[in-house]
């Protein structure tokens, strides 16, 4: 059994999922992973949050056949932490709980530099269910855009592409916007050939957030296929989010030349023709990074946060 004195837990907990990871602190090797749902305590609140954020760590631990306790060290990157009561809500359950010796609470996003860019700085952008912008330079200074939530931003994102669609496919059976195959898409995803069924399906049913973000690779399908209403929002959305990226670097007064670029987030993951499509729109808006990194798992990044607090020395995943 290893020794505990000796482990570090890395935590990435988003608008989807958490994701804790026990690891060796000296080599970073992992020894145990727990899954939960999201933990973005603007979006579900502080109870649902904390509570996924145990589940998580207790299944890591549960993983690695080791009974929970306290670690050298923890890192966790949480979406919706930025302000200072979000900071203390966590660090409150982390002592409470007893989570670690030394820790250490940013964004997300942050995670991305540690997991994606060679020497740990430049523009990291996530593109999932949400959307944020953030840049780090190579004194430790930061700067963001985006990140505000579905209702007031994420442009760019699964959701605001999934419900755009929706939206458009609403115009068309109303005998208003432009028709558009989404319509017959979403109804077949509905099981309904009535477009009144989405009434009760997204205020009262199963069509939530995640689910609205979950009918993005409709929409790109549709774009694809040559749909004039789908290939609208793919190329509107693609250059929000690039905006949004532009404007983080703007504010770090970061060269936009040559910047090591960090992406996550199953949009622009999974869907190659979004990626490509943003590239392009990043570019125009004249920021062309140098190195591209994918990061398909951000959590890596937490174990070695956790692990550099320790001043154990990380080479790059």
């Amino acid at each position: 059994m290893p020794d505990a004195s000796r482990l570090v837990i890395g935590i990435d907990g988003g608008a989807s999922q958490t994701i804790a990871v026990l690891a060796r602190a000296e080599t970073g090797e992992p020894l145990g992973r727990g899954e939960a749902g999201p933990s973005n305590i603007q979006a579900v609140g502080e109870t649902t949050a904390l509570r996924e954020l145990n589940m998580a760590v207790a299944g890591a631990f549960r993983a690695a056949k080791l009974p929970r306790r306290p670690v050298t060290a923890a890192a966790l990157g949480l979406a919706g932490v930025d302000r200072k009561e979000g900071l203390d809500v966590i660090r409150g359950w982390a002592d409470l709980v007893q989570l670690a010796e030394q820790i250490t609470i940013a964004n997300d996003a942050t995670l991305l530099f540690a997991a994606g860019t060679p020497e740990g700085w430049g523009l990291a952008v996530i593109a999932g269910t949400g959307s944020i912008a953030f840049t780090l330079d190579q004194h430790g200074r930061d700067a963001r855009a985006g990140g505000w939530g579905y209702l007031l931003g994420d442009e760019g994102s699964a959701f605001q592409i999934g419900l755009r669609g929706l939206r458009a496919a609403c115009r068309a059976a109303d005998g208003v916007g432009q028709a558009t195959v989404l319509l017959t898409a979403f109804l077949e995803q509905l099981g309904s050939t009535d477009p009144r069924d989405f009434i009760p399906a997204v205020y009262r049913g199963s069509w939530d957030k995640t689910y609205i973000a979950g009918l993005a690779p409709v929409v790109l399908k549709a774009a694809a296929a040559g749909d004039p209403v789908a290939q609208h929002i793919f190329t509107t959305e693609a250059r929000e989010l690039a905006q949004t990226a532009a404007g983080a670097v703007r504010l770090s007064g970061l060269d936009p030349h040559g910047l090591p670029l960090a992406l996550a987030g199953g949009l622009v993951l999974e869907s190659e023709a979004y990626r490509q499509q943003f590239l392009h729109e990043l570019k125009a808006c004249g920021v062309v990074p140098g190195t591209v990194g994918l990061v398909d798992d951000p959590v890596v990044g937490a174990v070695v946060l956790a692990r550099r607090l320790l001043g154990v020395a990380t080479a790059k995943p």
